[in-house]
């Protein structure tokens, strides 16, 4: 099977957990004998315009100018009162899906004969859109998550649209969670379409059994954090959805009781300036360690090592690769359990797979009751983790993720069956 795949990120340019997608999928589906052609953003026209991974996966960054100045034509003046850094991104949004567009139309696809076209978001939905009317093929969209829910009540009505005209242009609509389902449905996305895969993990990368001892005790060195001390570990974009200020404020309940916790937050975004005033104004300077920066996969497998309980308040979260991350380092978990959130379906709170526990991440005091409840006790921390990484090597896997993906792909293509998957 030959796969035309738009992705707004791709390696060596990962911002989160779509690129991270993309690269673990796209690589599995290579694996298993499959042709996948890649179509993607070339940042500030930094990379080549086309190149072949190791692996096989073909990658086309056609280069793209700065449309800005006639950007809010074609997406409305309301984008102006965004300001200059808004009608740049829609300028190179714009700029890129027509580009890799035409680019697989009028070149690629005359050499190389696809059965499908695939999009991730509505990121790269446009381009999806023009290559599906082009060519004439099967439309696939991969919705990671809504305008609605990233912007928690507050829109963009453009967004709005091009996800919902990329929505009924598909053929099938493939999301990561059943909690991303039913916001769907709440939103009339055409439910018949819509399918569920869970995002996953490298078991055998994010492994504690790789890492000895002394390696873990070498990274709490360097943070800072004695033996005696509990380290509270989160990794993420920092903003208001994903609830680092919500952790912070449920530093003092826990250092009533484990006054030698030290908190680590790892991250970049809007709330940076408002969590360092946080800090100060609780006096929490000496047990939060705050790092304003993006850390490498090697790094980010070394903190979770580290940690004593890795923690995600989102109050927005369709699936999260970090808790699976952090499941597989044998961390226990504690999550954000209300609203859309794909993290309630990783994390058992309960029961012989229990792994961690839901929190409400509006409430402070309810954060400082889960991570509680796993530093209380080390050697039911220690259950927890093996709990949740034996719920990972069960369903969590990237070949799962790729062969169930597979299927829903060619089950679009005259001719094809279930058996091409395997």
């Amino acid at each position: 099977m030959r796969i035309a795949y738009f992705v707004w990120e791709f390696p060596p340019k990962i911002l989160g957990g779509l690129g991270t997608y993309a690269m673990e999928v796209t690589d599995q589906l290579q694996r298993m004998g499959h042709d996948v052609v890649v179509f993607t953003l070339n940042y500030e026209g930094e990379f080549k315009t086309r190149e072949v991974f190791p692996n096989g996966v073909e990658v086309h960054r056609p280069k793209i100018t700065d449309c800005s100045t006639v950007t809010p034509l074609f997406f409305g003046e309301g984008i102006r009162k965004w300001g200059a850094g808004a009608i740049r991104f829609f300028s190179d949004l714009l700029c890129y899906n027509v580009i890799t567009a035409t680019k697989l139309v009028h070149s690629v696809a005359e050499k190389k004969k696809f059965d499908v076209i695939v999009a991730h978001d509505w990121l790269s939905a446009i381009g999806g859109m023009i290559a599906k009317r082009e060519l004439g093929l099967p439309y696939v969209l991969h919705i990671h998550s809504t305008e609605h829910g990233r912007s928690q009540g507050k829109p963009s009505g453009v967004i709005q649209d091009i996800e919902m005209t990329a929505a009924k242009e598909a053929d099938l609509i493939v999301t990561v969670s059943y909690a991303m389902r039913d916001e769907l449905g709440g939103l009339d996305f055409p439910g018949e379409k819509v399918r569920v895969i869970w995002n996953a993990v490298d078991a055998s990368k994010y492994d504690p059994a790789r890492f000895s001892d002394g390696e873990r005790a070498e990274v709490r060195r360097r943070l800072g954090v004695e033996d005696d001390e509990q380290l509270i570990f989160f990794i993420g974009r920092l903003s208001t959805v994903k609830g680092p200020d919500a952790l912070v404020r449920a530093m003092p309940t826990l250092l009533r009781e484990f006054p030698g916790a030290k908190l680590n937050i790892v991250g970049l975004g809007e709330q940076q300036r408002d969590l360092e005033m946080l800090v100060k104004r609780q006096g929490l300077d000496e047990h939060v360690i705050l790092e304003y920066k993006f850390i490498p996969e090697s790094e980010r497998i070394l903190r979770y090592l580290a940690a004593d309980v890795v923690v995600f308040p989102s109050k927005y979260e369709p699936f999260g690769i970090v808790c699976t991350e952090a499941m597989a380092m044998e961390r226990p978990v504690v999550v954000g359990g209300t609203g859309t959130s794909g993290l309630r379906e990783q994390i058992m709170p309960s029961g012989p797979n229990h792994c961690g526990f839901h929190i409400n991440p509006h409430d402070p005091s309810d954060i400082a009751w889960g991570v509680g409840e796993c530093l209380r006790d080390p050697e039911r921390a220690r259950e927890l983790g093996k709990n949740g990484r034996k719920r990972v090597l069960q369903y969590f896997t990237w070949e799962q993720a790729a062969k169930d993906t597979l299927e829903l792909y060619l089950s679009l293509v005259p001719g094809n069956d279930k058996k091409d998957a395997e």
